[in-house]
């Protein structure tokens, strides 16, 4: 079936630019001396290691082989799932990474729910509305949504909804919140608060859970919103120029079916590719959104400092796991919107268009 091979192709084109990307990864890490290296394969211990422990390592793992073996060896680790202890963590990369994992994705996850529907509706009705005054209002929220960086909105929606008017709070949950999702007796099954309280029979968590939710997805969400409601504007405008649009209105079909019917469909395309693209900058906006609202996602990894911890110690592997994390969490993403877009565009089932 057309949308099998597309699906594959597509799966085959992860695992290609998962594998050049992780190749750059680990020869930018090359550049560093063996020893720096040594540390992805050092036990599990929170003790120091000694000069003769490192060249044991070094020795055991070819850490002075060229590059491609190096490479390759790790990259077998990465797949087993043994991404390297972390002296600075204290802890397995990838167990950590994992135990994180939930906060960043619910935060992505509702971001993207609320960005692309409202981004391309918008964009639609602006470009439908052009040069009235809903086009207007469009542009005008649209500029300044993409002239304010996500760091200063944050802090600006702290100080006026947190600290002045106290209507949501900071964190991902309340005291009295928290202790009933850590009890024994809450279940759960997906790591989203949000869904695991509906599912225990607690709306009371779900919506302390979203009341958490609301200042950080807003301003995670506001500049692609932004963005992709300009692309589809602008796509939508294209659309309603073309023969197709014409000889719709001239067979007495109305503005309101021509629009979201034909038109609609049509430049939902070039709006998804826009939103695939600016995946990357949405897993790199939401570690940065995470530290302003004291979410304990991943990015709470990059503050992680023990207080006995020596100061500037190398750590290589929570390093080069939390650049493979991202990249596992980006790829996925453009994934789900390419299927997406096979769905809406034939000629990319089809093959017709890569």
């Amino acid at each position: 079936m057309p949308i099998v091979k597309f699906l594959v192709r597509r799966l085959a084109f992860m695992a290609i630019t998962f594998v050049v990307i992780t190749a750059g990864l680990y020869g930018v890490m090359m550049l560093s001396p063996a020893e720096a290296r040594a540390t992805l394969y050092m036990p599990r211990t929170d003790s120091g290691i000694s000069f003769n422990q490192l060249q044991l390592i070094i020795e055991e793992y070819g850490l002075k082989a060229p590059y491609p073996v190096q490479y390759v060896r790790w990259l077998g680790s990465v797949l087993r799932g043994d991404w390297g202890w972390s002296p600075t963590l204290r802890d397995d990369v990838l167990k950590a990474l994992l135990r994180r994992t939930p906060v960043t994705a619910e935060l992505i996850l509702w971001s993207v729910l609320l960005f692309i529907p409202l981004g391309i509706f918008s964009g639609a009705v602006a470009a439908w509305q052009r040069g009235r005054a809903a086009d207007h209002s469009f542009r005008l929220l649209a500029f300044f949504a993409t002239s304010i960086p996500p760091f200063v909105l944050g802090l600006m929606l702290l100080a006026i909804f947190y600290v002045g008017l106290r209507w949501f709070p900071v964190g991902r949950l309340t005291v009295s919140s928290e202790l009933a999702v850590k009890s024994a007796a809450f279940k759960t099954y997906t790591g989203l608060v949000v869904v695991d309280g509906l599912l225990n029979g607690r709306p009371d968590i779900t919506m302390d859970a979203l009341r958490h939710l609301v200042l950080p997805v807003f301003t995670l969400s506001l500049t692609h919103w932004a963005t992709l409601g300009r692309v589809t504007r602008a796509a939508m405008a294209e659309e309603l120029h073309k023969d197709y649009v014409t000889t719709a209105r001239g067979k007495g079909l109305s503005w309101r079916k021509t629009v979201w019917r034909h038109a609609l469909h049509n430049a939902m395309l070039p709006a998804l590719n826009s939103s695939a693209l600016s995946a990357a900058a949405l897993v790199t906006g939401v570690f940065v959104v995470e530290v302003i609202f004291g979410l304990p996602g991943v990015s709470g990894l990059l503050n992680a400092s023990p207080g006995n911890m020596r100061l500037f110690v190398p750590d290589v592997a929570a390093t080069m796991g939390f650049a493979v994390y991202g990249v596992l969490l980006v790829l996925p993403l453009m994934f789900i919107l390419d299927v997406l877009q096979a769905f809406i565009d034939p000629r990319l089932r089809e093959g017709a268009v890569l």
